[in-house]
């Protein structure tokens, strides 16, 4: 599954495991229709370890952390269950971790879906899967919303009241000596600041993000999704011994199963019934400035595209270690303000490289992830498999 792909459940009964190269620990909420618990109760984790329908299965040996769901046992009123992982390790972040959920019929283990989230970065807690009803039956939809506060900022989201540490008690005031002492009393240095608390994703509210291979940026300004036009700009020097060079910019659109709904390149210059327009085709990469552009009216995207792949090939086969100065970079449509730019600073001996990548999250807004991987491709054919399994 992708991020907000969703699925039937086709059994009554499942169990949701999340496992990485290092220890987790798995909970779950019961949410009501407002996206609330109800109480306290409602907050399923390995010192609580049930509630109506939904209970945590500690990890044993090779066993992992699991939430276990009976659907036909949960109230009513709970309109959805959400299942998080958090390192068990303090203050340990999922950056280099690729956490993965496994649902499985909780009856026979049989495996119904499998979700790796995109790659993370200093997310300490993750909202991973929720199970959810619509129209009377219930549903699987992959999340992969990170938190950079830990499992308490998830609890607070969704209502668990957090106990906060008790502030320490006041040091007793000392009592002044009758007399004097011959030495002054040493200075006692002041107690240091707590450090800041770690952000989350970045955004765009300060202005121009550069990015480095792996990172993420959530397209939002000012607390809200990205509708307007952009422009996906992609520019390269000739190659370094001067002789031109022939890339073709392309970017590929996937739905939530990573199939691809349709390309936008030289030969097609525009899909999705206009929501993406290619430039044209710059044949030598010689001029000033983005060789050739793509523009994405975010807010008309159908809602069917969950993914798009931004690609550069290389058409007559010269391979990108011949290619000088291979960038990304995101502009405002209207007013060319540039919002996001990835410099692609080393190459591989490889004809086709996957810039970056758009993942619609479950909450609307889109994010922007920097690739900079390389592969075997010299035609937009060639890459839509390898940018389906970068999704």
């Amino acid at each position: 599954m992708t991020p907000g792909s969703n699925i039937p459940l086709s059994v009554t009964r499942v169990t949701v495991d999340v496992t990485a190269p290092v220890r987790l620990d798995v909970s779950g909420l019961l949410l009501t229709a407002d996206g609330k618990v109800r109480s306290d109760d409602d907050f399923v984790f390995y010192n609580q370890p049930s509630a109506p329908g939904v209970t945590h299965r500690a990890a044993s040996g090779a066993t992992p952390d699991a939430i276990v769901v009976d659907t036909a046992a949960v109230p009513a009123g709970i309109d959805k269950i959400v299942v998080t992982a958090s390192p068990d390790a303090q203050g340990a972040t999922f950056a280099g971790t690729e956490p993965t959920a496994t649902v499985r019929g909780a009856d026979d283990s049989a495996v119904i879906a499998t979700f790796t989230p995109p790659r993370l970065n200093t997310e300490t807690a993750l909202v991973v899967v929720e199970l959810y009803r619509r129209n009377g039956a219930w549903k699987l939809r992959a999340v992969g919303q990170g938190y950079a506060n830990g499992l308490a900022g998830i609890a607070t989201d969704f209502g668990v009241s957090v106990d906060e540490p008790s502030a320490p008690a006041p040091a007793p005031t000392p009592v002044a000596p009758a007399v004097a002492p011959a030495v002054a009393a040493p200075v006692v240095p002041p107690v240091p600041a707590a450090p800041p608390v770690v952000p989350g994703k970045i955004n765009l509210d300060k202005g121009r993000v550069s990015l480095r291979k792996n990172e993420t940026v959530s397209l939002v300004k000012g607390g809200q999704p990205l509708t307007r036009s952009v422009k996906m700009g992609l520019g390269w020097e000739p190659a370094w011994n001067g002789r031109a060079i022939d890339l073709d910019a392309s970017v590929i659109a996937y739905g939530p199963d990573r199939n691809m709904i349709d390309a936008c390149y030289f030969g097609r210059l525009q899909i999705l019934n206009g929501v993406i327009q290619h430039s044209g085709d710059n044949l030598t990469g010689e001029g000033s400035g983005d060789d050739e552009t793509i523009t994405v009216h975010m807010g008309g995207l159908p809602p069917e595209v969950t993914g798009l792949v931004f690609t550069v090939s290389s058409f007559n086969g010269q391979k990108f270690t011949e290619v000088a100065k291979a960038y990304c970079r995101l502009l405002d449509a209207q007013t060319g303000e540039e919002l996001v730019r990835f410099d692609l600073t080393g190459a591989e001996a490889q004809t086709g490289v996957l810039m970056c990548k758009f993942i619609r999250q479950y909450s609307g807004e889109w994010e922007m992830t920097a690739l900079g991987d390389f592969v075997k491709a010299k035609t937009v054919r060639d890459l839509v498999k390898p940018a389906a399994q970068a999704l």
